[in-house]
């Protein structure tokens, strides 16, 4: 089970490294091809949009493959594509290729969570925090890496810095032994059981009131990932606009925001664990929309800075606590829950960075600031619903 883990762990450092790589060089990216913020937010979309195919393809390929051989699918497939846009291929390439490392690591994430709520029954919130921990420092480190490859001219080696980490993710998953878990990750139904389940999954295992609270996380989840993922991909486009950095310095918040999002990891699911699932996330949400209404109002880099690292704290562990949250007031549905949560999450990250890019072209940057903090109030209405319905 450790060994699971901790692979797991290295695989979730990829995908954050690969979550905000785009992110990290946007700014000198959009320079480079002469395209506006627009333009980047369709590029994120692309991901996303991709993202959300490999979550929802993801249990076919598992049915056929195994988990373990849909991980090496998504694996050398994010290795195949991250090498690709290194080569800097003409933009219209660059949507398919957005699209297919999107692709990559939402299987990654997809299957990696669902086998550890699934085989996890004790500390569940404990072994997530912990996996998003990874996720967190893979996502802070590669705007550090980007600051002064950006300076040096030399941007485009952040892709093969990606593709490095998943070449060996790819071989710890090809040559990993798991003991008793072993046979769950090989696993392939024979042909006759494959019929069968593909006519159970049409019918999905929620019943009464559990759709009520599905659609609430649903729309949770929507919110939460289009609302990090807009943060993400454009905090070093608003610290340039509101701050007059460079875009080197610029990309350095983002290391900023994951460094204290990893710290808050820590011991997110300690705390959940303590406090419960519910008030862990009630009140994270909460915290979040009163530092995104603050923000437009830090004028100055220390202020600015300092919210920023609160709101990296407060927003840390709500991602992975309200996935066990969900699964634990749904039970019965452990093996399909994660996956349409995460895939909720995939068209959120899709949609709102669209919108993020359009708003940093035509609205001031206060608004745009404003955007995000409403969506961080309707999440904060969305987790008091599900409190009480739960």
């Amino acid at each position: 089970m450790k060994k699971l883990i901790w692979i797991g762990c290295l695989s979730y450092f990829v995908i954050g490294l690969a979550h905000v790589v785009l992110g990290s060089i946007l700014p000198v990216l959009l320079q480079h091809y002469d395209r506006n913020y627009s333009a980047g937010g369709e590029l994120i979309f692309s991901q996303f949009a991709g993202f959300l195919a490999g979550v929802l393809i993801s249990p076919l390929l598992n049915r056929r493959f195994g988990k373990r051989g849909g991980l090496l699918i998504a694996t050398g497939l994010l290795l195949c594509v991250e090498t690709a846009y290194a080569f800097l291929p003409p933009w219209g390439w660059m949507y398919v290729i957005a699209m297919a490392a999107g692709f990559g690591f939402g299987m990654i994430e997809a299957v990696i969570g669902t086998i550890i709520i699934a085989a996890v029954t004790e500390g569940t919130a404990v072994a997530m925090s912990r996996l998003e921990v990874l996720f967190g420092v893979g996502a802070l480190a590669m705007p550090l890496v980007a600051s002064p490859l950006i300076a040096a001219g030399a941007w485009r080696l952040a892709f093969l810095i990606v593709a490095v980490f998943a070449l060996i993710s790819l071989l710890f998953w090809a040559k990993g032994g798991f003991g008793r878990l072993q046979s769950v990750l090989d696993e392939r139904p024979p042909r006759k059981e494959r019929g069968a389940e593909r006519l159970r999954s049409r019918k999905l295992p929620y019943k009464g009131r559990q759709w009520i609270l599905l659609s609430l996380f649903i729309a949770f989840f929507f919110l939460y990932v289009g609302t990090e993922m807009s943060l993400v991909n454009f905090m070093p486009a608003i610290f340039i606009a509101k701050l007059g950095m460079s875009d080197a310095s610029a990309a350095l918040t983002v290391t900023f925001f994951w460094l204290a999002m990893s710290a808050g990891r820590l011991y997110a699911g300690v705390l959940a664990e303590r406090i419960s699932y519910r008030r862990y996330v009630l009140a994270s949400c909460f915290a979040t929309v009163l530092l995104l209404a603050i923000f437009p109002f830090a004028a100055q880099r220390v202020a600015a800075f300092a919210v920023l690292a609160l709101l990296g704290l407060c927003m840390s562990g709500i991602f992975s606590i309200a996935l066990v949250f969900s699964s634990k007031l749904l039970p019965g549905a452990e093996e399909s829950t994660p996956s349409i949560m995460i895939a909720s999450g995939g068209i959120g990250g899709a949609v709102l960075p669209l919108a993020t890019g359009w708003s940093m072209d035509h609205l001031q940057i206060a608004q745009t600031s404003g955007l995000l903090a409403a969506c961080a109030a309707v999440l904060f209405l969305l987790s008091v619903a599900a409190w009480k319905i739960g």
